[in-house]
């Protein structure tokens, strides 16, 4: 492509060059800088790209876009330099550019929230295929590209800026129509979906997560907001109205969103029965939930394997989505049924034990209360609740007290253990929810355990469960590995829990991590 065909797409263009230069590929890497390339100096957090513009250049970069005036920089005359207002933006758009604008050609479908993002991603991904729609996915754990899978498992969910692109131009290609996206508040905040133009926006909630990124849960809620705000800003497609969806019951997020401006809106709610979209006569059993599904489009009976009210919630989000874009109520039942769940989602773990074993990805406070009071429903008459999880390094600190407190008030039995611990001391992480339970009235050694080695701590786990109780490891879910220092070992709950239902321990701590924890 030509250099003018991508800046036409860049909003904020402060100052361009008259040299239209031939653009060989895009890149915010300069270690990936290939003769004849366009490099975009993004500021990270950390590194500012506009450091490393001279390695760029010396590695062939054609022209070069950023935010800097052009007389700070080490600029050779000869190269053409764009500034922008926001490169990060900018990069989004280049990158639409390049591949065609492939959001333009699809019904785009962004799902945010703190809870349960994933699985109402995967429940209208479900739904629209039901209803014979071509349908690609982009989700924390996988990408659905035509028939093709990309398992993700590791710590990101909405892909760099280049990544989403292409997932959508490789989407256009294999004859996709409907593409449903898992979005994040650092995905929208880092402009990794600029150029981006979707049609339908859902929340699920707005729960305490990231504020060691976002500072405060206004500013959180501000970055989730953008994707709503974003609709009526994005190009329109033929018959295709902007459709916000929201939750009724998030106090956090409804009346905020509400009075934003959008074509439709359409509400849901568990608790608030005043909306377009609400669950009646709600049933609970071991072996899932049923309630019958009520609103504008009359009335279907719904029967799901999934457990628990949050699930209600996630079910009622996507149901939304789907009879917004044309499904029938029927075919959501006929789905619904047939959905087997999520991987890492409220897993059961099976291996002939005469309890219930499960791996869920709950690793905030919200997350952890719902999925107990989901535990306490599958459990038997008198059975317990014993709960694994830990609290992630250089994250929300905040996190590892609430989330002692909640396991306090509802887990029976709590084993605090590792989760991605990276350069702090796991030690400490582990003593501040371990404050928290024992403020809880919990006491230490009697009905809750520190255990550093995540292997041995779901082992231990197992060994306190009778008949009749549910274990559930948390906080890891699908992730296939576990970070220590700032490396990523490889980790899998699920076949850990495997193990351990066999009196084994899948080693949390090879040699490098032993080290790590002594080091601290």
């Amino acid at each position: 492509m030509r250099l003018h065909e991508l800046l036409a797409a860049v909003p904020n263009v402060i100052s361009a060059p008259g040299i239209d230069s031939p653009v060989a590929g895009i890149t915010s890497d300069s270690r990936q800088v290939e003769p004849g390339m366009l490099f975009v100096a993004v500021p990270g957090v950390d590194v500012d790209g506009h450091r490393f513009i001279p390695q760029a250049v010396a590695s062939g970069a054609t022209a070069v876009l950023g935010e800097r005036a052009l007389e700070e920089l080490e600029l050779p005359p000869a190269v053409p330099y764009i500034r922008v207002a926001n490169a990060r933006e900018a990069l989004g758009w280049v990158h639409a550019a390049w591949y065609g604008f492939p959001a333009r050609q699809l019904t785009l479908v962004g799902i945010t929230g703190t809870d349960g993002k994933t699985t109402t991603t995967n429940l209208l991904y479900a739904f629209l295929r039901a209803a014979g729609h071509e349908v690609g996915m982009l989700s924390t754990v996988n990408a659905q590209i035509g028939a093709r899978i990309s398992t993700t498992g590791l710590h990101t969910t909405t892909p760099p800026a280049g990544k989403v692109q292409h997932y959508l131009a490789e989407m256009v290609a294999a004859g996709v129509t409907h593409a449903v996206v898992e979005v994040t508040s650092h995905g929208l905040v880092q402009e990794r979906l600029a150029g981006c133009d979707f049609d339908l926006a859902v929340i699920t909630n707005l729960t305490h997560e990231h504020l060691d990124y976002h500072g405060s849960m206004e500013a959180y809620r501000e970055a989730k907001s953008r994707l709503f705000r974003g609709l009526l800003a994005a190009q329109h497609k033929p018959g295709q109205p902007k459709i916000a969806v929201l939750n009724a019951d998030d106090e956090n997020t409804y009346a905020y969103l509400l009075p934003l401006p959008v074509e439709r809106q359409l509400t849901y709610g568990v608790e608030n029965p005043d909306t377009d979209l609400a669950a009646r006569d709600l049933h609970f059993t071991p072996e899932g939930l049923s309630f019958t599904l009520s609103g504008e489009w009359g009335f279907v009976a719904l029967r799901s394997t999934l457990v628990g009210v949050y699930n209600v919630s996630n079910i009622l989000a996507a149901s939304a989505a789907a009879l917004a874009l044309g499904v029938s109520p029927a075919t959501v039942a006929l789905a619904l049924a047939d959905f087997a769940g999520v991987p890492g989602r409220m897993e059961r773990i099976d291996a002939g034990q005469a309890f219930t074993a499960v791996v869920d990805f709950a690793h905030t406070p919200n997350a952890l209360w719902r999925t107990l009071e989901a535990a306490q429903q599958i459990a038997a008459p008198g059975g317990r609740v014993i709960v694994v999880f830990g609290c992630a390094g250089l994250r929300d600190r905040d996190k590892r007290r609430l989330m002692g407190e909640v396991a306090a008030e509802h887990a029976d039995f709590t084993v605090v253990t590792a989760e991605d611990p990276r350069t702090e001391s796991l030690s400490a992480i582990m003593a501040e929810t371990a404050r928290a339970l024992e403020a809880g009235g919990r006491r230490e050694g009697v009905d809750f355990w520190q255990v550093q080695d995540r292997g041995a701590a779901l082992l231990k786990a197992v060994a306190l469960a009778q008949p009749g109780d549910v274990v559930l490891a948390c906080g890891k879910g699908h992730e296939q590995s576990m970070c220590f220092g700032s490396r990523e070992y490889p980790w899998d709950d699920r076949e850990a829990l495997r193990l351990a239902l066999r009196g084994e321990v899948l080693a949390t701590l090879p040699t490098a991590q032993k080290e790590y924890v002594s080091s601290q």
